[in-house]
């Protein structure tokens, strides 16, 4: 999930192997029957009966905006590397070495008495440059130093595969530029959305003040940049339509794009950026190019600088004084997802640190931190699932045998990364020190954005990787048929000194991580494209018809689905998620029944097989959140809520129904024709 945001965002889920061999009988409470809620009806709330007593034991922390596995987990990551960040700190070592740069950056970030001194002074001499801006022609140049050092502006840019040929490097340009999660909160007029906008402004107003405007300039700044950004908003695509990878293809010239909006000069931003000799382009939403180059001279310059001031503070606010910190943070963590206070300093700075430098602490964490055979262990759980995904194509009554045979040649050639890569990223040319914090995020910036540029007219490197060991995340990426699952992904809350038996393992590894992933190849967007990860339909006429009708059930069942208020999920959005979930759990289900404990009915804690792969499914997603933060799940997020990523999808199994007596009155209960069969 490329920032992605957004997004490409991807959720993956964790198990340790850690084994041991106790000299006695461990007579300590099973981890999973002691999260078993007994007030709650499996049929009825499966979420809360599976993790219930977990959440009432751990409330949410006052600095998050959840609790559950994945703060548990990030929480033990972060721990790791504040130890590699501080044993770096505390060592002289070369300069330009790994562990000088880890050092220096995170000694950088923890000198909050120097950040506060220097204040927005950091950064100057980038809003300097933007002030000197005198016409729209110059926005170009100021949009690319935005780019390049701190986040995003006007518009979405960088170097991705060519959909339609894979093996292509090209320039992709899609919509961007708005500083809220969605279009929808632009004119959206439930009172949540009204309320987050009201703050919006307030926020803006503030930032403003920060920057040195009086009271009365900083709240006519805010004002005009709420509305320059609505115009953009509504001349945005909604998340949910840009899903289609067709309908989000065109492909300009360079003398196209610039004819279709001449108040942005190209060429200029190309040059800043440094690419060369660019001759074509793929734009994603090119209405969205056209109304931005209308509201370039609709909206007065004077509105364009401040945008791009404001753009380029909040990017870089988590790297500059206090002051400027707690104001982005005061909007965006505690008015759009509840978050009640700040994480102490030094998490912060941890994963600041892993963000930039991760593929440095990357290299300290696989020699120090993983377990033996790490890879060999998810290679064998990816590759039994792999082998049962097969099975279950070859046995689809509803597909044909000729889109079939695609279909099994896809997942024959499907890449599995797992654990780290073989080949690291060569940071050399990085320059960080202990003297500003600010200038090291910008430098780091300015690399990455750098790697990105240097792809163009390169062939596509297949062996790179766009995670890191240490982060707990996982994703599918459709132009390489490729799944990548770091290595982190070993670890479980509660197993830690022991192995997890395979009904966890099958759950989480097998089916929330492989089964999950895989599952993204034949989902309503991953369907699109073929073996080679070309942007090409493979389906029969008739094939692809019977698929959407089964994808329309699952988006009608989750549309049902009322999280908060009066908020509903959006099925259309979230349905590549939810069917992931649900082929992924099939798979991992089928691969455990393989396994021995599931062949001689081992009982553990009291619970059958069946009872435990179910179980290790919803601890999967034990994840409680925010009100405020689910909201903003539901009106911004492609991924279905914790709770519901649980219930909607057990809600199609019938193992399921069998293994807790699930029956109908049962809230989860569904009748046969209701429940969604895909793969």
């Amino acid at each position: 999930m490329k920032q992605i945001p957004v997004a490409l965002i991807l959720s993956i889920f964790i198990v340790s192997l850690i084994s041991c061999q106790p000299t006695k009988k461990d007579t300590a409470p099973d981890p999973l029957v002691a999260h078993i809620d007994t007030t709650v009806q499996p049929g009825n709330d499966f979420f809360q009966y599976a993790n219930g007593n977990w959440f009432k034991a751990n409330p949410i922390a006052a600095s998050e905006q959840s609790s559950g596995i994945w703060q548990v987990i990030q929480d033990t990551i972060n721990s790791q590397i504040l130890k590699i960040c501080k044993t770096s700190a505390q060592t002289s070592s070369e300069e330009g070495s790994n562990k000088q740069k880890i050092g220096d950056f995170y000694f950088s970030g923890m000198d909050s008495s120097k950040l506060n001194q220097v204040g927005i002074a950091a950064i100057q001499k980038q809003l300097d440059q933007i002030d000197q801006i005198k016409d729209v022609n110059q926005l170009a140049t100021s949009t690319a130093s935005i780019f390049k050092g701190s986040s995003s502006a006007l518009f979405g840019f960088g170097i991705w595969q060519d959909s339609k040929i894979s093996s292509k490097n090209a320039v992709n340009i899609w919509q961007g530029g708005l500083s809220l999660p969605d279009r929808l909160y632009y004119f959206e007029k439930d009172a949540r959305t009204v309320q987050i906008r009201e703050k919006f402004l307030v926020h803006l107003e503030n930032m403003y003040k920060i920057l040195g405007y009086d009271q009365s300039r900083a709240k006519l700044a805010a004002a005009n940049q709420l509305k320059l950004e609505t115009a953009l908003a509504l001349a945005s695509r909604k998340k949910e339509d840009t899903r289609d990878p067709l309908k989000n293809y065109t492909k300009l010239t360079v003398q196209q794009l610039t004819t279709s909006t001449p108040n942005f000069n190209w060429q200029v931003f190309f040059q800043e950026t440094g690419l060369q000799k660019v001759d074509t382009v793929i734009v994603g939403q090119p209405e969205y190019l056209t109304a931005l180059n209308l509201s370039l001279t609709k909206f007065p310059l004077e509105d364009w600088k401040n945008y791009l001031k404001y753009r380029l503070t909040r990017g870089l606010a988590s790297y500059l004084d206090d002051k400027t910190y707690l104001e982005v943070f005061g909007f965006y963590s505690q008015t759009l997802r509840g978050v009640q206070q700040p994480k102490p300093r030094w998490k912060r700075v941890v994963e600041q640190t892993d963000s930039y430098l991760g593929e440095l602490i990357g290299q300290v964490y696989v020699s120090e931190y993983l377990p033996a055979e790490t890879k060999e262990k998810l290679v064998e759980i990816g590759n039994a699932v792999k082998t049962v995904y097969a099975e279950r194509i070859k046995n689809l009554d509803w597909m044909s045998a000729a889109t079939k045979e695609k279909a099994l040649k896809k997942l024959e050639t499907m890449i599995m990364k797992v654990g780290y890569p073989d080949k690291w990223k060569d940071l050399s040319s990085l320059k960080v020190n202990r003297d500003s914090y600010a200038q090291n995020a910008i430098n780091a910036n300015q690399w990455h954005f750098n790697y990105n540029i240097s792809k163009f007219g390169k062939p596509v490197d297949r062996t790179e990787w766009d995670m890191e060991p240490q982060t707990y995340n996982a994703y599918y990426n459709t132009s390489n048929n490729e799944i990548v699952v770091p290595a982190c992904n070993i670890i479980v809350p509660g197993y830690e000194r022991k192995m997890a038996d395979d009904a966890i393992l099958y759950a989480i590894i097998g089916g929330s991580t492989f089964g999950h992933e895989m599952t993204h190849g034949f989902d309503d967007m991953g369907s699109k494209y073929n073996a080679e990860g070309n942007l090409k339909n493979w389906w029969t006429v008739e094939d692809s018809t019977k698929f959407y009708a089964k994808t329309k059930m699952i988006v009608k069942q989750f549309s049902q689905y009322n999280p908060v208020d009066s908020l509903h999920i959006n099925g259309e959005l979230t349905q590549g998620e939810n069917i992931a979930d649900l082929g992924g759990i099939i798979m991992g289900y089928q691969a455990f029944q393989k396994t021995k404990q599931y062949q001689n009915k081992e009982m553990i804690a009291g619970k059958t097989p069946d009872q435990r792969f179910f179980l290790g499914f919803a601890l999967a997603w034990m994840v409680n959140m925010r009100p405020e933060a689910i909201a903003n799940q539901v009106k911004s997020d492609e991924h279905s809520p914790a709770e519901y990523r649980v219930i909607g999808t057990l809600s199609n199994i019938p193992e399921f129904y069998a293994a807790f007596g699930v029956k109908e009155g049962d809230k989860m209960w569904r009748p046969d024709s209701l429940i969604v069969k895909i793969w």
